[in-house]
């Protein structure tokens, strides 16, 4: 069993909701880093050293699902979560279809949060 807190990436465009949820996290004794896009979390390693993702999906040049589906190519098996301002059937559908482990409309809750990096952990 793990005793250490898991490390956590959170990779989002809109400042305030990654800010937000960095803090969130941090405050539950949880180690984060942030990126405000994906070619930038892509550059530093592409979730190399890191528990869970929290991925944003409606971002430019690459949206959230994009991302996820180079990570499962790439063989990684990390946990991720999905969070959308639009939750649609097919958002969904091809979040399951990755194997993603949670898609939530955003704001993601905390419980929803905590409940992710539990499972995760």
């Amino acid at each position: 069993m793990r005793t250490d807190s898991p490390r956590i990436a959170i990779v989002d465009d809109d400042i305030a909701v990654l800010d937000s949820t960095r803090l969130l996290l941090e405050i539950a004794g949880h180690h984060v880093e942030t990126f405000v896009s994906p070619g930038d979390f892509l550059a530093q390693g592409g979730g190399t050293g890191f528990d869970c993702l929290i991925l944003d999906h409606h971002m430019p040049r690459l949206t959230g699902l994009e991302l996820a589906r180079r990570l499962r190519a790439q063989g990684s098996h990390m946990p991720i979560m999905l969070i959308t301002g639009s939750l649609t059937s097919d958002i969904v559908s091809r979040a399951a279809a990755m194997h993603l482990e949670k898609v939530v409309e955003k704001p993601a809750s905390e419980a929803a949060l905590m409940g992710f990096i539990a499972a995760a952990a």
